[in-house]
């Protein structure tokens, strides 16, 4: 590709540069194919599809087709087809005239404006612009589209102008024909309008457009991809066959099939930075029960399968719980401070609204009961992994003692260490959870076991005015 400070501004000189043109598909198979051979990273930033999602768009782009990205909510979808602008040229070069309505190949031109310019102009004075790759991408939702968003319309003020409906010139073109030579993206398909479905089978069998009833030919240059979910895709008579059949590869995408995979996604994608004036530490057993939840959820009879629960579930939900603790950490000079258990009662405000309960299970109970329930579930599976690693039983046979303990998410860190001095021998096997000396992080470690002993019935709790007491 032509350095930027050296490209060529005109027809002539693009000629003797030595650049060929390709179809978008050829463009992205060979820029795809050098960086495999070069061993670079192909989709940076996707987590926990090496082995099954990405092998399928390699050899999709490979075949050179069209894709579905079929998977429920939050699993990935828009960011696998956006990270495929990846593979385009930094920039094309298109001729650049001001009636152009398309960002014509120099060499092949398909609108009716620039094969006449062409003809009639010295190629020393057809002047070349460079389209950029971020700029050749394009994406819609399909609710509420309408044809002419996507493919186009007859535009009234050149019909005045006197010019033909049956011509190209009386035409307002939509997306995808503004789009050729570049990438399309319609997202959730099967809510798609019929008759933008028919316009879509259209320019994938024919690579044409057709306008109220007048078949414009232009041999449309573009990469489509679409994404839905499997439980309207499949359903009889959101998707015509016919569109069906013209779609290339379907890949299937999935939710993290390791907790530890779920971790590093909502850690990568929420972004958090834990430094600064009032820094967070976290510890991994916190980060796990974060992602539990949204496996729990995930499984929860009380909750809509077909819907899902998306992966921004487990990012909106770890962002809360290290606001809570930060907001404890600025209020009561504690740094760095630790998330505990208690902060997880803010989870209401990021988690009501993610989640679709099933209608017929879920009848007698609130989403916030759900919700509970599920985060119950979630603290008892994480917790009966570390006590067969680390031993925590015998710290319930405290609390046959009479102990009680009070917890919540504005209680000084050194106000856990206070209640426990009277029991060291026993806590120091809770601090094995997490091997710290500082009080944030020992006071973290008191909750998770406290809360985890409740999870598993060994112990009680009550709850009053944000604070939480557990006893026999």
């Amino acid at each position: 590709m032509t350095e930027a400070g050296h490209r060529p501004t005109n027809l002539r000189d693009l000629r003797h540069s030595g650049w060929v043109s390709k179809s978008v598909k050829q463009e992205l198979r060979d820029n795809f194919l050098r960086m495999l051979a070069a061993g670079e990273e192909l989709f940076p930033g996707i987590v926990g599809y090496e082995n099954t999602v990405v092998p399928e768009i390699n050899i999709a782009l490979l075949a050179g087709h069209d894709m579905l990205f079929l998977g429920e909510k939050g699993q990935g979808k828009s960011r696998l087809m956006r990270s495929l602008v990846r593979f385009l040229d930094e920039a094309i070069p298109y001729i650049d005239i001001p009636d152009a309505p398309l960002h014509d190949d120099p060499y092949r031109p398909i609108s009716g404006v620039c094969r006449r310019f062409i003809a009639n102009t010295p190629e020393d004075q057809v002047p070349i612009g460079w389209w950029r790759r971020e700029d050749r991408y394009a994406e819609r939702l399909a609710p509420g589209t309408k044809f002419a968003d996507i493919i186009g319309e007859i535009d009234p003020a050149k019909l005045a102008g006197g010019v033909s409906m049956s011509t190209e010139e009386a035409l307002h073109f939509g997306l995808i024909p503004r789009l050729h030579r570049g990438i399309f993206a319609m997202n959730e398909l099967p809510e798609l309008d019929e008759l933008v479905q028919v316009g879509l089978f259209n320019i994938l069998e024919e690579r044409d457009v057709q306008i109220r009833g007048y078949p414009v030919k232009f041999d449309i240059d573009v990469l489509i991809l679409f994404s839905a979910n499997p439980s309207t895709y499949n359903r009889s008579g959101k998707v015509i066959p016919q569109l069906k059949d013209r779609i290339g590869s379907v890949i299937h995408t999935h939710y993290p099939l390791e907790r530890d995979g779920g971790i590093q996604i909502f850690v990568q994608e929420a972004g958090l930075d834990l430094d600064g004036e009032f820094p967070l530490v976290v510890p991994y057993f916190m980060k796990e029960i974060i992602e539990e939840i949204t496996i729990a959820a995930r499984r929860s009879k009380y909750i809509d399968h077909q819907s899902g629960v998306s992966a921004r579930f487990s990012i909106a939900n770890y962002r809360t719980m290290a606001a809570s603790a930060r907001q404890r950490g600025a209020r009561l000079g504690e740094k760095p401070a630790v998330p505990r258990i208690s902060d997880l009662g803010h989870l209401y405000s990021s988690s009501l609204g993610k989640l679709e309960l099933d209608l017929m299970s879920s009848h007698q109970l609130s989403e916030r009961q759900v919700l509970d329930a599920v985060i119950a579930e979630a603290i008892k599976t994480v917790f009966e992994q570390y006590v067969d690693r680390h031993g925590l039983d015998e710290i319930a046979a405290i609390f046959g003692e009479g102990v009680k303990i009070e917890v919540g998410d504005q209680l000084p860190s050194e106000a856990y260490l206070a209640r426990l001095e009277h029991v060291p021998p026993a806590w120091e096997k809770a601090f094995e959870v997490n091997a710290s000396s500082h009080p944030a992080m020992r006071a973290s470690c008191v909750e998770f076991v406290l809360a985890g002993l409740y999870a598993t019935d060994r112990i009680s709790r009550s709850q009053q005015f944000g604070k939480i007491r557990y006893e026999t």
